[in-house]
């Protein structure tokens, strides 16, 4: 068994390999699918290959994963707890990664399957749209109340028809109301 420490950035990531008690550096690789794959296609059954929880991770997973014995997900946080250091270049990263894996000490992350993926997107992107829809109606709301315009009692601006919206006055459109000033 070979463990492959995996620090991931935006554009790259850092691989190390911890194998008979020794680190060595793998490389650079470039974070687009194409090259990850390439990546990926080089390793066997026989590698573990271990990352950091990041916003990327659950694709880098899907794409290494059907080349590997498993990839192990670390919490970021409590790595950095274990693995504390001053100078840390990604290749100390990469290698703290492996070697924490292989002593036992690595915190690892859940990772949900496919479907729970999908019902959080889901979930995520419903609040977004409720969100949204309250943000509208308190613009639609503070418009009205710009304008001098009732809501209908228990009712919400939303729910006003378009008729008595078109039915309402309000300033005429492309000027500002004039004020006139008390003479003296």
């Amino acid at each position: 068994m070979r463990i492959i420490g995996f620090d991931i950035h935006r554009a790259f990531a850092e691989a190390v390999a911890w194998e008979d008690g020794k680190l060595r550096r793998l490389g650079r690789v470039d974070m687009r699918r194409n090259f990850l794959k390439a990546f990926a296609a080089t390793l066997s059954r026989e590698h573990i290959v271990v990352v950091e929880a990041t916003g990327n991770v659950a694709a880098v997973a899907s794409v290494i994963s059907p080349h590997v014995m498993r990839v192990v997900i670390a919490n970021p946080i409590q790595v950095r707890l274990i693995a504390h250091a001053k100078i840390k270049p990604d290749t100390i990263d990469a290698g703290a990664l492996a070697q924490l894996y292989a002593s036992g000490f690595l915190p690892e992350v859940w990772i949900p399957d496919e479907a729970t993926r999908a019902l959080r997107r889901q979930v995520t992107r419903r609040n977004q749209i409720v969100r949204q829809r309250t943000r509208l109606k308190n613009i639609i709301q503070s418009i009205l109340h710009a304008h001098l315009i009732p809501v209908l009692p228990g009712r919400g601006p939303m729910r006003l028809q378009r008729k008595g919206l078109a039915q309402q006055t309000g300033p005429a459109r492309g000027r500002a109301p004039r004020c006139r000033a008390a003479s003296a």
